[in-house]
């Protein structure tokens, strides 16, 4: 006979209060997006309890091929989630139970939709992980190419956006690689510690059958096992986690794409954008807005906030499962979704960009940018430097920001101060030489930021072989449900 799998919501409540508890208390609506991590799931569970007696092999069978044609029915839009039945797990069981009978209401034996929940949030979870380093991957490819293409345009460099020293725009450009760097480097460390299976923890206590979790998390190409059965159905760690290293990413995509569309205003003049790739006005005809750069700095908001609402979640909560932890879907799902449009549409954005490196090579002579150096000048002629500051502060000063009138007090400072020295201030003082002194490690000259360019294309190549390796444990889930 078909045994019909009923929700814990309409066990025990009145008729009355069905419709209004079940509003509120249905996640189906948002955790639908874990039925293919679901299946995998409950084929690999399905695959234990038969190596532990508690199924035979004639209802494994039944169970895998069913819940096989279950994903292939939803992939294809052809059966539907019934919202009544609480969530996702609840359906899939109960439209495998309704094919195969008997054989379906044993799947559930031996596990808890705690920890059931708790291995579909890992799955997904490691799986968006490695969506979103790949289009990082992307972005940093991008950066690279329009650095190389730039390695001899000069440009200001700010601090408190007020004009410091000359650099190259293609060492400003690295500056954003190297920070997603570090965002990569993040996930991928998230990755770890989220690919671990908590399948066999049950409720709170473990499990009483004779469940091998490791050759489930095998099956799954998962590393391992969590250890104590009560934190492995309420940690959330990796959620936070992840939304942690997301909402960082995002503030780095801010920071970018405020000096793009800065870049791009008329009074900076440093780059221009596809027309296509740009928003207009519905009054204004002329305007050409950077409309990506701004949605993309405006959505590190929404991350941001996406964080917070985990953290909230998790704070004061008691071991071990709270239904509290059914909300982190929602923030977990948006800040994977904000931060993979995000990626897709700065890339294509930034792609499209023509920096004007006539222009940025003439900013790079204003706002007296080689007082500094006129100071090293002197310190490394014999002036201590801290006179030697004050005394180029002073010919900043009364120069009032002209740069012709800066060059004249530097040569009069040069022949008071180094009267032995051969050569001017127009020559000496040159954004060219400016930028060919900093050639330490990590610096602006050409020699350092070629050594930079060296450095990150061959780390390029090693993280993306990484993430194609973790690609292919990944599609563990995919070989389950299709083979």
């Amino acid at each position: 006979m078909v045994q019909e799998a009923k929700s814990r919501s309409l066990r025990s409540r009145p008729p009355q209060a069905n419709d209004e508890f079940l509003s509120f208390t249905a996640s189906v609506q948002f955790d639908h997006r874990l039925w293919r991590h679901d299946i995998a799931g409950s084929i690999a569970h399905a695959h234990a309890l038969a190596r532990a007696g508690v199924i035979d092999e004639a209802e494994l069978e039944s169970i895998q091929s069913g819940l096989r044609e279950i994903a292939a029915e939803l992939k294809e839009g052809r059966a539907a989630l019934d919202p009544s039945l609480e969530d996702v797990h609840m359906n899939i069981e109960k439209l495998l139970t309704d094919r195969i009978g008997d054989a379906g209401a044993k799947l559930h034996t031996g596990r808890s939709r705690n920890d059931q929940v708790a291995l579909d949030m890992r799955l997904m979870t490691r799986e968006s992980l490695l969506d979103v380093s790949s289009k990082i991957l992307q972005l940093q490819e991008v950066l690279l190419t329009k650095a190389k293409d730039t390695s001899d345009s000069i440009m200001p460099g700010y601090t408190h956006m007020q004009p410091a020293q000359p650099v190259l725009l293609a060492h400003h450009l690295l500056a954003h690689y190297w920070r997603l760097e570090r965002d990569l480097g993040r996930l991928l460390d998230c990755y770890k510690r989220t690919n671990l299976s908590p399948l066999g923890a049950g409720a709170v206590a473990g499990t009483a059958f004779a469940i091998d979790r490791e050759a489930v998390a095998d099956m799954l190409s998962m590393d391992g096992v969590t250890q104590n059965s009560m934190d492995s159905v309420s940690d959330r760690d990796f959620v936070a986690e992840a939304a942690f290293a997301l909402s960082l990413m995002m503030v780095h995509l801010s920071s970018l794409s405020e000096e793009l569309v800065m870049w791009s205003s008329r009074e900076f003049g440093f780059v221009r954008f596809l027309a296509g790739l740009t928003g207009g006005s519905s009054m204004m005809p002329q305007k050409q807005n950077p409309d990506i750069a701004e949605l993309a700095r405006g959505k590190s908001g929404r991350a941001i906030g996406d964080l917070v609402a985990v953290l909230t979640l998790l704070k004061s909560l008691p071991l071990a499962y709270n239904r509290d932890l059914q909300e982190d879907k929602e923030s977990l799902f948006d800040v994977f979704d904000t931060s993979e449009a995000s990626l897709r549409a700065l890339t294509r954005f930034l792609a499209g960009a023509e920096f004007d490196k006539v222009r940025m090579r003439k900013a790079a002579e204003a706002g007296l940018m080689t007082a500094t150096d006129l100071a090293d000048l002197l310190a490394i002629r014999g002036v201590p430097f801290r006179k030697a500051h004050g005394l180029v502060r002073e010919a900043t000063l009364r120069s009032k920001g002209d740069h012709g009138e800066f060059l004249k007090r530097a040569d009069e400072l040069l022949v008071k101060e180094l009267p032995d020295l051969d050569a001017n201030a127009s020559e000496t003082l040159t954004a060219e030489r400016s930028i060919a002194r900093r050639g330490s490690t990590g610096g602006t000259s050409k020699g350092a930021v070629a050594h930079q360019l060296s450095v990150a294309e061959e780390m390029l190549g090693k993280n993306r072989g990484s993430v194609e390796k973790l690609m292919q444990d990944v599609s563990a889930v995919d070989r389950l449900l299709w083979a």
